[in-house]
């Protein structure tokens, strides 16, 4: 039997419980409970946070059921899960006598809808529910490996110890982050990083036609992205988004000297080849530019796109402009700057909890210095550090690119506005007439879904 387009969009809604259950540190398994076409009911798997060994994400999603139509049958219901269930979960849905059961990825450790048994196949059972499997399995079954992977590689590290001249920030800090629900990844073997933990977020498969590599810029991190990953991801595409040393969830160095453009760029280069990402669109803003932008020339045959948000390459030919040079006075004298006020004055319409979600990875001075260091860094002079690179960057970008270009403009930024982002486009070549946001500032993918949706069908297959 074929999926209907009703089965992809409720398996799309049981994924998201799927996402919510992982954030809170549960297996990514989630479910939803429909009639006549309305959901009445949602769970997600929580045997770890209840002390429940029957809390998966389908008895939770039953027993919601139930009590909406105040009756344990719900012989009017399907339930959609993104993991074949097992024998304790079908016995259930036999039980509530359930017309059909929809799952994604199939579990062959489990499950017993056909993979290690099949409990709905038993004719002498006084109750036949009717059984659909597959729908939308490779993203269910992506956000499963990912979760799993990202266990593996938190206990590997966990046994690593933190750098003297280094600290962490402790995971607290980002516990319940609104709009940030993706499981972490971490990165500590890379030559450059010479035993420093680097976190970044890898979500959606990996066999996606595309991969969307999200480069923040200072002083944010990867939760900037948060409104663009959904519809990367709902487009079934894969999303990886880094955060530099010194910033989010990575390690941050003691000291200002240990950053320098060259070792940053030199961890972005060993980091997509690590991951061996591919037929990548590149993403960038502020700093993500600086530096993103002089990666693709060095392995070509890896891009195929590229999007650009209020940043510039900084080559040391042109003088730097009065907005940029208020910003690097403002933060020599108040080096305690307040990242939190910054993205509220500049984006009005954010919460509370999104202004301070920017400052959870800066508790301390000591976690400051990538945010006291960046911005001395950016090139000045010809002879800068990092100059010369960007020079042969903008030559690429002007000869040698072969990909697709588009740009996104938050006219309201003071230094990366329309008017820097325009000469950028000149150098990009076969980079179009930009989108133009007028009421968004530096922090541009605070008003980025309509950016990413337009870049979905703009780079989409």
């Amino acid at each position: 039997m074929l999926a209907s387009e009703s089965d992809f969009r409720w398996m799309r809604l049981a994924l998201e419980q799927a996402r919510q259950a992982g954030a809170a540190g549960e297996v990514p398994v989630g479910a939803v409970v429909v009639r006549d076409g309305q959901v009445i009911a949602t769970g997600r798997n929580a045997p770890v946070a209840a002390h429940d060994p029957t809390a998966h994400a389908e008895i939770v999603a039953l027993r919601a059921a139930a009590q909406v139509l105040g009756n344990y049958r719900l012989d009017s219901c399907e339930l959609y899960v993104t993991l074949e269930p097992c024998t304790m979960c079908t016995g259930a849905m036999l039980h509530a006598r359930l017309a059909r059961v929809v799952y994604g990825a199939a579990d062959p450790k489990t499950g017993a809808a056909g993979s290690v048994l099949d409990v709905f196949a038993q004719a002498r059972l006084n109750h036949q529910t009717q059984v659909q499997g597959g729908v939308l399995a490779a993203e269910c079954g992506a956000l499963l490996a990912n979760f799993f992977r990202g266990r593996r590689e938190e206990a590997r590290l966990a046994a690593s110890p933190l750098r003297d001249d280094a600290v962490r920030t402790p995971d607290e800090a980002f516990a319940g982050l609104p709009g940030y629900p993706w499981s972490p990844h971490y990165l500590s073997d890379l030559p450059a990083l010479a035993g420093l933990r680097m976190h970044y977020l890898d979500e959606g498969p990996v066999d996606a036609p595309l991969t969307w590599l999200c480069l923040h810029g200072n002083p944010a991190w990867s939760y900037l992205y948060r409104k663009m990953i959904p519809v990367f991801l709902a487009a079934g595409h894969r999303v990886v988004a880094p955060d530099m040393v010194g910033f989010g969830k990575s390690d941050k160095p003691k000291k200002e000297g240990a950053h320098s453009f060259g070792w940053h760029r030199q961890l972005l280069l060993e980091f997509v080849e690590r991951l061996d990402l591919r037929n990548v669109v590149l993403v960038v803003q502020d700093w993500g530019g600086l530096l993103g932008l002089t990666l693709p020339m060095a392995a070509p045959q890896r891009y195929g796109g590229l999007l650009l948000m209020n940043t510039t390459l900084a080559t040391g030919e042109t003088p730097l402009g009065p907005g940029f040079l208020a910003w690097r006075e403002m933060c020599a004298q108040n080096p305690d700057f307040d990242v939190a006020r910054l993205l509220a004055r500049g984006n009005p319409q954010l919460q509370a909890g999104e202004c301070a979600a920017y400052n959870a990875p800066f508790p301390g001075r000591g976690h400051r210095a990538a945010l006291r260091a960046f911005a001395p860094m950016v090139p000045e002079f010809a002879d800068s550090p990092g100059a010369a690179i960007s020079r042969d960057a903008l030559a690429f970008w002007s000869l040698d690119w072969q990909g697709k270009s588009l740009m996104a403009i938050g006219a309201q930024d003071p230094v990366l506005g329309p008017a820097v982002m325009q000469e950028l486009r000149k150098s990009i070549r076969g980079c179009p007439e930009p989108m133009v946001l007028p009421q968004a500032g530096h922090f541009v993918q605070e008003h980025g879904e309509p950016v990413a949706l337009a870049a979905v069908g703009y780079f989409g297959p």
